[in-house]
């Protein structure tokens, strides 16, 4: 079972990424597990992918597609792969289409967690860290015991800069405008299918489940 995870920021994607895994024995593979992978076994690749890493430059395409590549041809894949966060273009969906048949293999699904926007503001924006454990809690769906206070020392819980509701909502639009060629570019490739994650955690996997054991 061959599988390409999709989501915006907050939609729980992550989550079901595990929950797959789990059940299906096949690895969750996301881009930056594939370089830090790459770089650590010395491959060509990953040598180049550190070299811009280190520059903070974004490593080009035909870079990250090889190492896709040799990420796929691995013998932990062989019963089937989920991605996640590759392919972030176009031109990185077709070269892996490109990429699959060489290796006699293609996509199964793309499945796509689908949460409205507000909804995943609230999510991002109810986020409360302590400073001093770095236990994360949420004002909605996981509150602390006492408000504003962690449960562990008593202290008392930040929002981070990156949590607030501007920053939130900017990096919600700047996500959607990049995600949405590429729901449509699988959507026409017939692959794309839609699972209502503004539900519980369980429900949503159990949606999951149903669509990939028809």
């Amino acid at each position: 079972m061959n599988l390409i995870l999709m989501g915006l920021p907050g939609a729980g994607k992550g989550t079901q990424a595990e929950k797959i895994n789990r059940k299906y024995n096949i690895p969750h593979i996301s881009t930056g597990d594939m370089f830090r992978l790459a770089i650590k076994e010395g491959t060509d690749l990953g040598m180049k992918a550190k070299e811009y890493m280190d520059q903070g430059d974004l490593v080009p395409d035909e870079v990250t597609i090889g190492i896709v590549k040799e990420r796929l041809s691995k013998a932990d894949c062989v019963n089937g792969f989920l991605l996640d966060g590759f392919p972030r273009t176009i031109a990185q969906a077709e070269a892996l289409q490109q990429l699959l048949t060489d290796l006699n293999r293609s996509i199964d699904y793309v499945l796509h967690v689908d949460v409205p926007e507000e909804k995943l503001v609230e999510r991002l924006t109810g986020r409360r860290i302590c400073p001093t454990c770095g236990t994360t809690y949420h004002v909605v769906y996981n509150p602390p015991k006492q408000e504003g206070v962690c449960d562990n020392d008593g202290s008392k819980l930040i929002q981070r800069d990156d949590d607030q509701p501007e920053t939130v909502k900017k990096r919600l639009s700047v996500n959607i405008e990049q995600t949405q060629p590429l729901l449509d570019f699988y959507q026409d490739k017939g692959y794309l299918l839609k699972v209502d994650g503004d539900r519980d955690i369980e429900v949503v996997f159990q949606d999951i489940q149903t669509i990939l054991e028809k």
